[in-house]
């Protein structure tokens, strides 16, 4: 049933509140009215704009800064005691989806280095010669890939580390663009995050929506693989279109010289992390194993010393310097080189440190303008002005999902911050639990990955910065600014456009009498 009007027939209070404080802290009062508690994100999205823009500086450490000094900023306009400012900053940075983001990308560094460690590059790089996938190919292929591993393991972020850290050197070497290569592996992360049954975000679509996961992954098919196709064929002809980079050198030497075979076997170190995800293990459990048998793989292959995987380098006049010597991870260091730490286990994880920390305060940021108030105020205003019939308001879920998604820049959080506003507008029209989620989960999916801002975009740029020192004919001059692929996340610009399509048209719209949604209690 795509029309009538008795299933649109409002039967909620539009002014009813939609988001609940997540704790007993009292909400945080502004000079100017709520929308002043926007000020930390508004200053900090301004301060990325200009950074990564205008100056083309793509730089972690400057947008911590300027996360920090939007929240210094926005502490002037409270009214009375800024005690409560500082302590909602504390209640977001505890937040379990900043913790849990943060603890899957420093699983999936880890495994993806690992995996560096083994030449898995080199093997991919041997395989795409011999397949004769060429540059123009080569971005198509990769955004099939990685939204097949996405869609196995449930993980953008991870997918989108593993992609940037073995593809895209692979990519680069044979003649790929650069910027559409990162927006493929973007694109990919887009398309699993929104279709995997195991992805937080599908999960949290159907729970804050009252909806069963298996019912809403299916339901959500038919819109994935539209734009899905169509971005794949964009990939093809962009790709032949785009030039890729002069590496110095001689580049088939490069080539020749890079490949290997035997890296391949890390096929198996990435089907253990999804298979185990598939069955139903914890992302954090699946990639543990992921590392377990990457790991035995570069040592029973010698793809890796054991060294390469964790080093100790000690002084000389270390206590147990002597007695550890022999062992194959201890390294004497002699004078004038500082002890260290390091292997593919201890720079994987090291990599997302300056990350970590930018997304704890982007969160702190958004829970200071929910706290505030601005976040109920822009929905209180979307739904008095504009959700005055279902096809607006299927168009203000997606508009509004859409704000959401670019001011609070990690997806799980952006979809736990509007999931009950959805829910309430949606119900308010009589609109089913799947075509909600299906609204809320493809904004949340393709806009977490778009923004210079965004997480998916930094996590990808975060391990982009890494490669200069882990392959000599990699230069810093490589690295994509975030600000370059806006445009070339295909699959995600298509998502967005497919939904506002299915509002303005009707396509796929279910009513709750159409269909009832399962229990979710499985989940």
């Amino acid at each position: 049933m795509t029309d009538g009007s008795d299933p649109t027939e409002p039967d909620a209070d539009p002014g009813e509140a939609f988001v609940e404080p997540t704790s007993t802290n009292p909400d945080v009062s502004f000079y100017g009215g709520r929308g002043m508690s926007a000020i930390p994100i508004l200053f900090f999205i301004l301060w990325a704009i200009v950074q990564t823009a205008f100056l083309r500086i793509s730089s972690e450490e400057g947008l911590v800064a300027g996360i920090l000094l939007g929240l210094i900023v926005g502490m002037f306009f409270v009214k009375g005691s800024w005690k409560d400012y500082a302590n909602t900053i504390f209640e977001g940075m505890t937040q379990p989806v900043a913790v849990t983001a943060i603890v899957a990308w420093i699983w999936a560094g880890m495994f993806a280095e690992t995996l560096q460690a083994g030449g898995f590059v080199e093997g991919l790089v041997w395989l795409a010669d011999l397949a004769g996938v060429g540059a123009a190919l080569f971005p198509a292929i990769t955004f099939v890939l990685a939204a097949l591993l996405a869609t196995g393991i449930g993980t953008g972020y991870g997918t989108t580390i593993a992609f940037v850290a073995l593809f895209f050197p692979a990519g680069v070497l044979l003649g790929a663009n650069p910027v559409l290569l990162f927006g493929a592996i973007l694109s990919g992360a887009v398309f699993g995050d929104n279709l995997a049954p195991v992805s937080d975000t599908t999960i949290v679509s159907a729970v804050t929506q009252d909806a069963d996961i298996g019912g809403v992954v299916a339901s959500r098919f038919k819109y994935a693989i539209v734009a899905a196709a169509l971005a794949f064929v964009g990939y093809v002809l962009v790709g032949g279109a785009l030039p890729g980079l002069d590496i110095g050198g001689n580049a088939r030497e490069i080539l020749l010289a890079q490949s290997e075979p035997l890296g391949l076997v890390h096929l198996l170190s990435m089907g253990a992390v999804i298979v185990m995800a598939v069955a139903g293990r914890h992302i954090v459990e699946a990639i543990s194993w992921g590392i377990v048998v990457a790991v035995a793989a570069n040592l029973l292959f010698g793809l890796a010393s054991a060294s390469d995987i964790v080093v100790f380098g000690a002084p000389s006049d270390a206590p147990a310097a002597d007695a550890l010597a022999a062992l194959p991870i201890v390294e004497i260091v002699g004078d004038g080189t500082d002890p260290f730490v390091g292997g593919s286990i201890v720079e994987g994880a090291a990599g997302f440190f300056p990350l970590s920390i930018l997304v704890l305060f982007i969160i702190a940021a958004a829970q200071i303008m929910i706290r505030g108030g601005a976040f109920q105020a822009i929905l209180d205003w979307s739904i008095d002005t504009l959700a005055t019939n279902v096809r607006n308001a299927e168009l203000t879920m997606v508009g509004s999902a859409a704000l959401i998604n670019a001011t609070i820049t990690i997806n799980t959080a952006a979809e736990v911050a509007i999931g009950p506003y959805i829910s309430k507008i949606g119900e308010r029209f009589n609109i089913n639990g799947y075509r909600r989620a299906n609204i809320l989960d493809a904004q949340t999916a393709a806009l977490g990955y778009i923004f210079p801002w965004s997480g998916g975009v930094l996590v990808g740029y975060s391990t982009m910065q890494e490669l200069p020192g882990t392959y000599d004919w990699f230069e810093q001059s490589m690295v994509v600014n975030p600000i370059e692929v806006v445009p070339f996340v295909f699959h995600g610009w298509l998502l967005v456009a497919v939904f506002v399509l299915a509002a303005i048209t009707g396509f796929g719209r279910e009513y709750l009498i159409d269909r009832e949604s399962e229990e979710v209690a499985r989940v």
